[in-house]
């Protein structure tokens, strides 16, 4: 196996302890790994929002926001948001800004296939328009934030659980997405640094 195919593990705290083949670490015990989640804006404040892939694992068919994703082992993390980015997306990126270094949840789906990350959320703008790749992404629709955030907090949207759970927390930084503060990446987790 190479290291493409792996996780990093991590303990409560952030530390790494490990990794884990990424096609078989979600399942009903899912231990807490290392991943991302990434938003992308255009130059108007406008957030991309992709619905996944109908054949994956955990949440196929929900709508989320633009990027999600795990670093390799070793892989600093905005380098793994820009290369998920072109993967799933086709997009090129130039800045990715960390948002916030220390978000985490877990949520499990009805069919008791778990999530749990540690996950930290970043900002991108983007200069092209998206390509979905089908393998990753069903569909893809750009929205005003505003309208986005107040269909996530007012439950009138059907959207991710994790995206559900960073949403308040992005809104505190401000009403203009592409005007919010860069987190310092000190804040990160060590296994994210």
């Amino acid at each position: 196996m190479t290291s493409h195919e792996h996780v990093v593990l991590v303990d409560p705290e952030g530390n790494p302890i490990g990794t884990a083949s990424k096609a078989v670490v979600h399942g009903p015990d899912t231990p807490l790994h290392l991943a991302f989640s990434s938003y992308v804006f255009d130059d108007q404040g406008r957030v991309l929002l992709t619905r996944r892939a109908s054949h994956k694992i955990t949440w196929p068919g929900v709508w989320t926001n633009s990027c999600c994703g795990h670093p390799l082992p070793g892989e600093p993390m905005p380098e793994a948001v820009a290369r998920r980015l072109a993967h799933e997306l086709g997009l090129r990126v130039g800045a990715v800004d960390l948002l916030l270094p220390r978000f985490s949840y877990r949520a499990v789906m009805d069919s008791g296939i778990v999530e749990h990350e540690l996950c930290p959320v970043y900002r991108v703008v983007a200069e092209s328009g998206a390509v979905p790749n089908p393998d990753e992404v069903e569909d893809v629709r750009w929205m005003p934030w505003k309208e986005f955030t107040e269909g996530v907090l007012s439950g009138g949207l059907a959207i991710s659980p994790w995206c559900r759970e960073q949403v308040p927390q992005l809104v505190e930084l401000g009403a203009d997405p592409l005007g919010w503060p860069v987190a310092d990446p000190a804040g990160l987790p060590v296994a994210a640094r």
